[in-house]
């Protein structure tokens, strides 16, 4: 492809790999291939390996995770009313001064025609990742990767608020808590609700469309493990190129 070419290819609004027939959308699968875009009416597609499309679960076999539970978050993007209920849940159950944010809900406006506007919104978190740089840059391990869970964890006590974390998070999901002096951010609310036995976040129990999903990657029954096991459905992390392995996976649908 010339350069000009891929810079016009760049240019193209991306129809979706939804308007392509499930039956095409299957039959790339079988060739390993996911459908990641659909340019000019289907003339132009967006391809990429279907192994990748699990991209959090680099160097992972998908049935053996490194923790358990192994949890994690699917989010159905395109169902995101930007009601930011799942923020409130938030802010109450984690006490969340109104200065920082552990979720929040990112918004653009899409060209979907010759006069036509759509809005998007995408809700964000902490991505937990299975490589987080923001541990590898911890000077005094106050954040540090959960040897059973996974999750990212914060112990204020050890943090001396050098920020160097916040700098290293490729998704912005840490703020300077000035109350405690330390770094604070999303734990999958593991001290407020998982820890004494609930089974889900309050953002994802508070979202009326159903839009975030928690729970168990390692779990064949759950519906995380089933929504990013689908081999018709098209799954993507933010920022991939980082090499994080985020378990935070985007979806539509």
């Amino acid at each position: 492809m010339k350069i000009e070419d891929l810079e016009r290819f760049e240019k193209m609004e991306n129809e979706g790999p939804e308007t392509l027939p499930s039956e095409e959308r299957r039959r790339f699968l079988q060739m390993g291939l996911a459908v990641t875009g659909v340019f000019a009416g289907g003339t132009v597609l967006s391809l990429m390996s279907a192994r990748s499309v699990h991209g959090a679960l680099v160097g992972i076999s998908l049935k053996d995770y490194p923790y358990k539970p192994h949890y994690c978050m699917v989010i159905r993007q395109d169902r995101c009313i930007d009601c930011e209920l799942c923020k409130e849940a938030c802010v109450k159950t984690n006490h969340v001064p109104d200065y920082g944010y552990r979720t929040t809900i990112l918004e653009r406006e899409l060209t979907v025609g010759p006069k036509a506007k759509q809005r998007e919104f995408m809700p964000v978190l902490c991505n937990h990742c299975n490589r987080p740089p923001c541990v590898r840059v911890c000077p005094t391990v106050a954040t540090y990767k959960d040897k059973t869970t996974g999750i990212v964890m914060m112990d204020p006590k050890k943090c001396i608020g050098c920020k160097t974390c916040m700098a290293a998070c490729p998704y912005n999901a840490r703020y300077f808590n000035e109350e405690i002096r330390a770094i604070d951010k999303c734990d999958f609310c593991f001290a407020s609700r998982l820890s004494k036995g609930m089974k889900t976040t309050a953002c994802a129990e508070a979202c009326p469309a159903d839009v975030r999903i928690f729970g168990d990657l390692s779990d064949p029954t759950s519906r995380v493990y089933q929504l990013v096991h689908d081999p018709e459905r098209v799954l993507w992390v933010l920022r991939p190129e980082t090499g994080a392995a985020p378990n935070v996976f985007y979806t539509k649908g």
